[in-house]
């Protein structure tokens, strides 16, 4: 009875443990061997696991293998072990094609507009009601918004988490493994006459023993990678701010010409009147006429282009603050074209400064320090962990031959000798991966100094055809405006005299705005070069 008994206790055990496996508990769950964790280097699909953020530099670690197991995994979301290089390459008899070009049928392009005649009376100063009204998004204030409301950036945000949890998921420790079995087990029953046994239930215990330090090394690398991946949401905000310094310049540039496309349209009118005065003096022919009318045609047609284009302008920029398309036309700017900014920096301090807080320099420069993490880490796992094996309870029936069942206990330790499986392999990489990593922060840091290079450069060409525009073109036409309209009124010359001559001046003119828009998008762009607002 006392063996049913003991057996019978054994089986309800083992049923026990095993049901334990196919309910929900809230105990911390054992580290899987199967990541879930896509390399860094694939494709973002919606709902999927890879990080949107691109690859992380200095990556090459495997965060998901199950410490104290031996099988070699290859991914991980901080940084795939992967080959870089297309597959075709290394696949034997493959041929690369190169990338793959999209073939289809191009969009039909918009039938041009007609350039209006540029006649009427424009003035290059901006007037404090050019600038917008009082009340009017500023571009400071367009930043905010779009940094705390943008779905994109608000979607890339959601990384920082996701990485932290793999922080956690890197100190996880493994779970020690409870194991029961039941030995020499009869068909039938021992007696004297057929002896056996005896049989035997045991109860054990098995802990790994990290001793080669793996769980340290992955925290280091995963703390690591969480910090390049900070820099990385970073830099997606600076690439961002400059999509939102173009839309927003695009605004101003469009109301800006909504406004010259008016006094286009005014002056047109204007011209027209004119040319049928003329007609009725017998001084201008009929084809005058219907040129004139087809001019102010012309203009008007340009004016309902400019305030589609200024509508355009607005839901773009709109998209961007995640704002709804209702209030896109409802969106009024407060900003000017001008340049009104000191002068910025030397270049050398901007090169320098760029060099030291450019989030995507930063990010490749922790990058090194991540592949080093993830070089000590694949030596750790050159080791699989030990387990100490602790066997508490051991029963041995003996009642069969009449005797006292006896219970002892046993302890033991199981080392994995690494004979075979000793890393070499992901060792070699991740120490090839060090030397890359150093070899991009340097392209990444001449990247960088080139963009800065770029910008200021644009910055200076800009501002001074703006100057000159300003200052050495526009002042000798406008003279000969008022000298033209003196010697209409003398009667020295014809009022198409003074249109032309007005007309040669507002071109010059609509030069100008195009100069001052262009400067505006290269004091903005310096600022995205550099990674800081050095110009407002």
């Amino acid at each position: 009875m006392a063996g049913r008994r003991t057996w019978g206790m054994a089986v309800v055990t083992a049923l026990a443990i095993l049901a334990g496996y196919g309910r929900a508990t809230r105990a911390q769950a054992p580290v899987i061997e199967q990541s879930g964790l896509l390399p860094t280097g694939t494709i973002a699909q919606p709902g999927g696991a890879a990080s949107t953020l691109g690859p992380m530099p200095g990556g090459g670690a495997n965060l998901g293998i199950q410490p104290g197991r031996d099988e070699m995994l290859f991914g991980g979301r901080a940084g795939p072990a992967t080959p870089r290089v297309p597959t075709a390459i290394t696949m034997p008899g493959g041929t690369y094609q190169g990338p793959q070009r999209v073939i289809g049928v191009a969009a039909p392009q918009p039938v041009p507009v007609p350039q209006p005649p540029f006649y009427g009376t424009l003035e290059v100063d901006e007037r404090p009601d050019d600038l917008g009204p009082a009340n009017g998004l500023t571009l400071d204030q367009a930043i905010e918004i779009y940094v705390n409301q943008n779905l994109g950036i608000r979607a890339l945000a959601l990384e920082l988490p996701q990485a932290r949890a793999d922080v956690v998921t890197a100190g996880l420790r493994a779970n020690p493994i409870l194991y029961a079995d039941s030995q020499l087990v009869p068909y039938g029953s021992y007696n004297r006459q057929r002896p056996g046994g005896p049989t035997q239930y045991d109860l054990n215990i098995s802990h790994p023993i990290d001793y080669s330090h793996k769980r340290l090394a992955r925290m280091t690398y995963a703390e690591r990678a969480l910090m390049v991946m900070e820099r990385q949401y970073q830099d997606a905000v600076r690439r961002g701010l400059g999509d939102l310094y173009t839309a927003y310049v695009d605004v101003l540039a469009a109301r800006r010409t909504v406004q010259y496309a008016r006094n286009f349209a005014r002056g047109a009118d204007a011209y027209l009147r004119v040319t049928e005065e003329l007609k009725v003096r017998n001084t201008q022919s009929a084809a005058d006429v219907e040129q004139a009318r087809a001019d102010s045609g012309i203009a008007a047609v340009s004016l309902l282009d400019a305030e589609e284009s200024l509508r355009k302008a607005k839901r773009t920029l709109a998209v961007l603050l995640n704002m709804p398309p209702s209030a896109a036309d409802r969106l009024d700017l407060r900003g000017s074209l001008e340049d009104l900014a000191p002068p910025p920096p030397t270049e050398e301090e901007l090169v320098r400064f760029a060099l030291q807080v450019r989030p995507d320099v930063v990010s490749y420069r922790l990058g090194v320090s991540a592949a080093q993490a993830a070089y000590e880490l694949a030596r750790a796992n050159r080791f699989a962990d030990a387990y100490l094996l602790y066997q508490p309870f051991t029963f041995q029936n003996d009642a069969p031959y009449g005797t006292k069942s006896a219970t002892s206990w046993a302890l033991g330790i199981t080392v994995p000798l690494p004979v075979y499986n000793r890393n070499q392999g992901n060792i070699e990489r991740a120490r090839i991966n060090i030397t890359q990593s150093h070899v991009q922060l340097t392209d990444r840091e001449r990247i960088a100094e080139n963009e800065v290079h770029q910008a200021l450069a644009e910055y200076l060409i800009s501002r001074r055809i703006a100057s000159d525009i300003r200052n050495r073109i526009l002042p000798p036409l406008k003279r000969a405006i008022d000298q033209r309209r003196r010697l209409h009124r003398e009667g020295e010359t014809d009022v198409y005299g003074y249109y032309n001559q007005m007309r040669n001046y507002n071109e010059k003119a609509k030069a100008y705005l195009d100069s001052t828009v262009r400067h505006r998008k290269a004091m903005l762009m310096l600022n995205t070069a550099v990674g800081q607002r050095i110009l407002p």
